[in-house]
């Protein structure tokens, strides 16, 4: 908890409360439903809720903003991000029905009214968001096209709306064709420890073109 505080220390106190108790909640249904790898379950408030809130550190979400969380997986980063912005709608999908149910748990047991989680393909959801975030489901280039058509073209934050992608390693030839519509944030920037050194957020402005 101390390490979210760090970086994010104008928290209320439900905001801390609710990010407190992340850990023995992820903890609890771990056990029964494995949705974060057991080497990384110790590092839970880096590896997962930190680096969802990296996201928060390149932009932030208008009231009334609507986000879609693609492939939440145990519900990042949808649910770090619904804490830190209580008044921003939130969609976390994914296809494994095990994995909503934990999602769904976990934002009922912290009171997160924001949050819905559906059992979806991105493809199937109906409505439009502001943006539609992720952590590296698939290539960056199918992943777009999965979600190009659930973007709203009303603007109603500075950031302009499309997909905030958090992903690492080397992934500069899946980003060739979107050069004049994207841009790369580092995370090491923001956060100091190791685990960001090779963490970016991708930004990609995209327009409903309808298809």
């Amino acid at each position: 908890m101390e390490l979210i505080t760090k970086y994010f220390p104008d928290l209320d106190e439900t905001q801390k409360s609710r990010f407190s108790r992340l850990g023995d909640l992820y903890s609890e249904w771990n056990e029964k439903i494995n949705v974060i790898s057991r080497k990384d379950i110790d590092q839970l408030y880096e590896r997962h809720v930190l680096h969802s809130l990296g996201i928060a550190k390149v932009t932030g979400f208008a009231p009334g903003s609507r986000v879609m969380d693609v492939g939440t997986g145990g519900g990042f980063p949808g649910i770090p991000l619904a804490i830190l912005f209580p008044e921003t709608e939130f969609l976390l999908v994914d296809s494994i029905a095990k994995k909503i149910s934990v999602v769904q748990a976990v934002a009922d047991e912290l009171g997160l009214t924001n949050v819905k989680a559906q059992q979806q393909r991105a493809e199937k959801v109906k409505g439009q968001f502001d943006f539609v975030v992720s952590r590296a489901v698939t290539a960056f280039p199918k992943f777009v096209s999965l979600v190009r058509s659930k973007i709203s073209n009303v603007q109603r934050n500075e950031f302009a709306n499309g997909i905030l992608y958090l992903k690492g390693g080397d992934f500069q030839d899946e980003l060739e064709g979107f050069k004049n519509k994207v841009k790369v944030y580092d995370l090491d920037k923001y956060f100091e420890e190791e685990f960001f050194e090779t963490k970016k957020v991708i930004h990609l402005v995209l327009k409903n073109t309808g298809k």
